[in-house]
């Protein structure tokens, strides 16, 4: 007996039917919608044929109750592959064989069926499915067009030809799963996506409105407004990428928003994507922004640490987080995102559809990299590559900003394509002297007990070394009023001593206006890794740096003499003694040449010259990391294998959960004995601290440490964490 409707989902509480012909033709509709011009009809097609393994009389059997295990996305793959026997056959059966799995590998013509490849799974034998053509209409495509579009800019070179199908491959994935995701829930659930608004004009008037409050009188306060007058003037010029480099105290942050803002009113584009390279600057920016624009923006905050299920006051909240939740999985309902590099980049180069469905709503944007210079210099190309095909040919901008600006020119032209169309938004640099609030002195070896001494002279001072344990060491052997900042303490408290600092350093120069005068029980010393440099706003007396990068020890001149209240303040950079032993880092003895050769180092000729032999010395390892670097063309790209390997954090490195408080202890108990919930790992995350493998492996071995069966370590001994430092390695009772 034929059967009358071939059905796709069910609602399991009305009963109704959405059958494979309704839910095709949505999909198809709607991910039409959602691409670019040249690509809307083989999006459609996909939408159409991605679920046709559905009319396969065993699927129609298993959907009406029969418990059997059914495949029904090769089905759609293999007929792309006889309707299309060209690239854009090979890009639509990517997109089907792994709209629910995610992309496969290419894998070769000789893989078996047992195999997951695409190639594996092309030579799997199907049920009859070509009744869908009794319903189902494929429109035409264009092929030299679309073929024309795959090459364009690809100077006849095959790398750059895969690099760019495997990120057009993925894009077009993201429009078809977004669609099929979204007519499913439709369906299945009745409810409709709300938005997140912002109204540009309103923020852009706010914006204008703080700019106009700061004063214009004194000689860096007209040069900050010389600056940023630089970038408003460009904002009528049209391009791909925006590269702004400011010093710090410049007011970097207010002049990017005004410029996108003023840039998305002007072309009409969708929304504005902030992009942060650390999540403990992500805490900051949103605060600014959300005193900054009050209810005239509900902000989309998308980050690894924070949960909207920790959102909960009152009604008006619990429908915005209600809505944020949602918006998280494809940033499709939202104006404004602030993200951080780890989730943009891990999303753009992801093969499943729970990050890939939000890359085609990275297009039409205005993209801001705040601290562009700290983009991952091991995954820079791919990186590089991303901003270039999101802004060349989905219709986005992007601005890069920092204060310590590498040539990005240059560095685009090289390892992504030559001709980007990129705008220097300053060109004046000469002005970046009046921003000098300090200056760099490099003392040479010295051990921990000559830098405590001299921090004994400093009203205030910071001390920032490059591992965990040195800063632990040193914070032990230091006397008086202390704080310390590592990852070995969990977020909840970085965040708290951080504003603990805050309030100190108010009150001390609130007490002491003359602050020479302060007593010496009243005097500060901070000891911290490289975690303050960027995204804590704090000013202090004098700062104390380990040598490292000479990026990072501008980052670090950045929190001395912050607002220039002080004729006179110092950067003392060092190296300790006892590990002068340890093989030296490249950056470090390039950032000794600087300091060698240049009296200020923070001038812009220090720091091109800095970047440009530190990029020369690390080409090989930049260029080694593309998808093109890992097979030989279109049919073998290694989607799934690339994006597991694609890691932007140090994998090396483990999070583990503590649980100081009664909520963390709460969500534990309900990880120990219900396994969680879907979002128990991103409410846990403030409670997490970063230890290295062989770290938890210690601690493993005392038993201290469990996961659960889930993955998520948990540490169950509190005599192993410390407030003040962070996690221990033995007990407190026997901790010296």
């Amino acid at each position: 007996m034929e059967l009358k409707v071939h059905m796709a989902h069910k609602n399991q509480v009305t009963g109704e039917v959405q059958s494979v012909e309704e839910h095709s033709r949505n999909t198809a509709e709607l991910g039409m919608k959602f691409a670019i011009p040249v690509l809307k009809n083989m999006v459609y097609i996909m939408g159409m044929l991605h679920d046709i393994g559905k009319y396969q009389p065993s699927y129609q059997r298993r959907i009406r109750g029969e418990n059997i295990m059914v495949e029904h996305s090769g089905c759609g793959a293999l007929e792309a592959k006889a309707l299309y026997p060209n690239a854009i056959g090979l890009l639509i059966a990517y997109c089907i064989a792994g709209h629910h799995s995610g992309i496969p590998d290419g894998g070769y013509p000789n893989d078996t069926a047992d195999m997951g490849t695409l190639w594996g799974r092309l030579q799997r034998q199907f049920e009859e499915f070509g009744i869908y053509k009794n319903e189902l209409q494929l429109p035409k495509v264009d092929v030299k067009e679309v073929t024309g579009f795959m090459m364009q800019d690809c100077e006849k070179n095959v790398e750059l030809l895969i690099d760019k199908f495997a990120f057009l491959t993925r894009y077009c994935f993201s429009c078809l799963t977004d669609a099929d995701s979204m007519d499913t829930a439709s369906f299945c659930t009745g409810e409709k996506q709300c938005s997140l608004t912002a109204d540009f004009q309103a923020c852009l008037r706010k914006v204008n409105e703080r700019l106009s409050l700061f004063e214009c009188t004194t000689s860096l306060q007209k040069t900050r407004a010389l600056l940023q007058q630089q970038v408003f003037d460009k904002v009528a010029v049209d391009a791909e990428i925006y590269l702004m480099n400011m010093p710090t105290g410049s007011g970097k942050t207010l002049c990017s928003v005004k410029f996108a803002l003023e840039r998305v009113i002007r072309t009409g584009k969708k929304r504005i994507i902030y992009i942060i390279p650390y999540n403990s600057i992500v805490d900051q920016t949103m605060q600014v922004f959300q005193e900054l624009f009050g209810n005239d923006a509900e902000i989309l905050r998308h980050q690894s640490t924070f949960s909207y299920e920790d959102e909960k006051n009152d009604n008006a909240v619990e429908d915005y987080a209600k809505v944020a939740r949602s918006a998280t999985e494809n940033w499709n309902v939202t104006s404004i995102i602030v993200t951080t590099a780890v989730q943009f980049f891990e999303s753009v180069y992801a093969n499943k559809r729970g990050k890939l469905r939000k890359l085609h709503n990275m297009g039409d944007s205005v993209l801001i990299f705040d601290e562009a210079h700290l983009m991952p210099q091991h995954y820079l190309q791919p990186c590089l590559q991303a901003v270039v095909h999101i802004t060349k040919y989905l219709g986005s901008e992007a601005v890069f900003l920092t204060a310590t600006m590498p040539d990005f020119r240059k560095l685009i032209q090289r390892y992504a394509l030559n001709n980007s169309a990129i705008i220097d938004l300053v060109q004046n640099v000469s002005l970046f002297s009046e921003f000098r609030k300090c200056e760099f002195r490099y003392v040479g070896e010295v051990d921990k007990e000559e830098i405590l001494a001299k921090t004994m002279h400093c009203v205030s001072s910071l001390i920032i070394v490059n591992t965990r344990q040195t800063a632990r060491e040193l914070y032990q052997k230091c006397s008086g009023k202390k704080y310390h900042l590592s990852t070995y303490m969990t977020s909840v408290d970085r965040k708290r001593v951080i504003e603990d600092i805050r309030i100190e350093l108010k009150k001390l120069e609130e007490d002491y206006p003359d602050v020479a005068k302060a007593p010496q029980e009243r005097r500060i010393t901070i000891i911290s890794t490289s975690l303050i440099e960027a995204g804590v706003d704090l000013d202090v007396y004098t700062v104390f740096r380990e040598l490292a990068g000479l990026d990072s020890i501008l980052q670090a001149g950045g929190r001395c003499n912050r607002e220039g209240k002080r004729k006179r303040a110092e950067v003392i950079i060092f190296e300790w003694k006892e590990e002068r032993k340890r093989t030296p880092d490249i950056k470090w003895n390039l950032t000794k040449g600087m300091i060698s050769k240049y009296e200020d180092i923070s001038c812009p000729q220090s720091i091109q010259e800095y970047y440009d032999r530190l990029f020369f010395m690390k080409q090989d390892e930049i260029q080694g990391q593309t998808i093109s670097g890992k097979c030989s063309d279109l049919s073998n790209i290694p989607f799934s294998e690339y994006a597991k390997n694609f890691e932007i954090i140090d994998s090396n490195a483990v999070s583990l959960v503590v649980p100081r408080d009664e909520e963390s202890q709460k969500i534990v108990d309900e990880l120990k004995y219900t396994g969680g919930g879907m979002n128990i790992g991103r409410k846990l995350q403030k409670y997490t601290c970063s230890v290295y493998k062989q770290e938890l492996d210690d601690l493993l071995q005392q038993h201290v440490v469990e996961h659960f069966g889930t993955g998520i370590w948990c540490l169950t001994n509190m005599d192993y964490y410390d407030e003040e430092v962070g996690i221990l390695f033995e007990a407190r009772d026997y901790f010296v």
